[in-house]
């Protein structure tokens, strides 16, 4: 079982080099490949958002959180994702972002949260966002409180079960009016994949390369 310390040691210590970018995003990628996932995409006409990879304390070790979406009408209805969202004008800066909507969503204040690293962004053309996502740990469990409006489940994973190769699929999803081939991480019988499965897939390629 891997416990918190071990984690955070580790993530810690690979966050001091370059991170993998393209190269860890790509291996979760929808294909055929969107090439503009991968530009550095900005302007006034593009969104911006924050994500949270939070990690904390169970008794099945170190855990990641993540919640499914209501159904509604909309490009991301009904899939999983980590707590996030969009960059409001108050928010100072995007790690204010990723906090408040993890507040928002799942009940856990800022102030229990110290975030130690971020991710690459990923633009995600569907919806005109450039997603910023930040690490950030808890020292005790959460007590988590989901917003009905915005969560419609929380789902809650073992770091050690989320980096284990066989929990990494293939399947073909519809997006729009296109098939796509969609790897995907099988998380408690839910298909974890787009945007969420390549922020996943460049974190797991640090831990795996380090």
């Amino acid at each position: 079982m891997m416990d918190l310390d071990t984690v955070l040691t580790k993530l810690a210590a690979a966050m001091k080099g370059p991170l993998p970018g393209r190269k860890g995003q790509m291996l979760m990628a929808p294909l055929p490949m969107d090439e503009e996932r991968f530009e550095q995409v900005s302007g006034t006409h593009v969104r911006q958002g924050a994500v949270l990879v939070l990690f904390y304390p169970d008794e099945g070790g170190c855990m990641v959180p993540f919640v499914k979406r209501p159904n509604y009408v909309g490009v991301h209805s009904g899939q999983v994702s980590l707590p996030g969202g969009k960059r409001d004008p108050d928010d100072e800066d995007l790690v204010n972002t990723a906090l408040r909507e993890t507040y928002e969503e799942i009940g856990v204040s800022s102030s229990e949260i110290k975030i130690f690293g971020k991710l690459s962004s990923l633009y995600i053309p569907p919806s005109n966002f450039s997603v910023f996502p930040f690490l950030g740990y808890t020292e005790q469990k959460p007590q988590f409180k989901p917003d009905p409006y915005e969560v419609d489940r929380l789902i809650t994973c073992s770091f050690e079960y989320l980096a284990s190769a066989n929990i990494r699929k293939k399947k073909p999803l519809r997006s729009g009016l296109t098939t796509l081939t969609a790897p995907y991480f099988d998380i408690d019988n839910e298909v974890v994949w787009g945007a969420t499965a390549m922020i996943l897939s460049e974190l797991l390629y640090l831990w795996d390369h380090n």
